[in-house]
């Protein structure tokens, strides 16, 4: 029987350790230590790993996932580490949040349906302040290659729902960019992102 997504997340989140472990991914957090704190909106935040480790950096958080195990999770990590994050369960058009709110957006593997990705993404975008910084890294449609010699990198075994650098450029177009990358790249996060991968990266600043 197949898992809808909600029920798939919240199986491997049910699990005691945390799936990509409970440190920041590694460029989240280079680029986060560059801005000054503010609000910051962190979509597809699973165990909240990023969401936490921001708020440790002083930003007020808004995190949230389809998955009430990954809640928990994340409720449990900001505990541990005396801190506070707003974690939502639902989806985007079920989110109370308002166009044009936060000064940060980070997307930290948020891989998407390739059907719904551009509408949610540029939805995302809409929910950033005019100045507001995005950080994303996720999957290029080149970790396939990477996934075939070693599963255990992770990442979405379908093309569709990976990333190519043309389609983060478009998703950004009114940006500033400051860094658009395809890397190789070693990843070492928890149980399931382990290995040399091929990453896509984007830092900009919205106009």
């Amino acid at each position: 029987m197949t898992l809808n997504p909600a029920d798939r997340w919240n199986q491997r989140y049910a699990q005691p350790e945390y799936a990509y472990g409970s440190l920041p991914n590694v460029y989240f957090q280079s680029r986060l230590d560059e801005l000054t704190p503010g609000t910051i909106l962190l979509p597809a935040d699973g165990e909240g790993r990023n969401g936490v480790y921001a708020a440790t950096r002083g930003w007020d958080v808004d995190s949230f996932d389809i998955s009430t195990e990954g809640q928990k999770k994340a409720l449990a990590l900001a505990k541990e580490r005396n801190v506070n994050i707003r974690y939502h369960v639902g989806t985007l058009d079920t989110a109370p949040f308002l166009n044009q709110t936060f000064d940060a957006l980070a997307l930290v593997y948020a891989h998407f349906s390739p059907d719904t990705r551009s509408d949610y993404l540029a939805s995302l975008v809409n929910l950033l302040k005019v100045g507001g910084y995005v950080i994303f890294e996720a999957f290029s449609k080149e970790n396939l290659l990477y996934r075939g010699k070693n599963p255990g990198i992770g990442g979405p075994p379908d093309a569709g729902s990976l990333y190519s650098l043309q389609e983060v450029r478009s998703a950004f177009e009114h940006f500033s960019i400051v860094e658009l990358a395809q890397v190789e790249t070693e990843l070492h996060e928890g149980l399931y992102h382990n290995g040399l991968g091929s990453v896509i990266r984007f830092f900009g600043r919205k106009l």
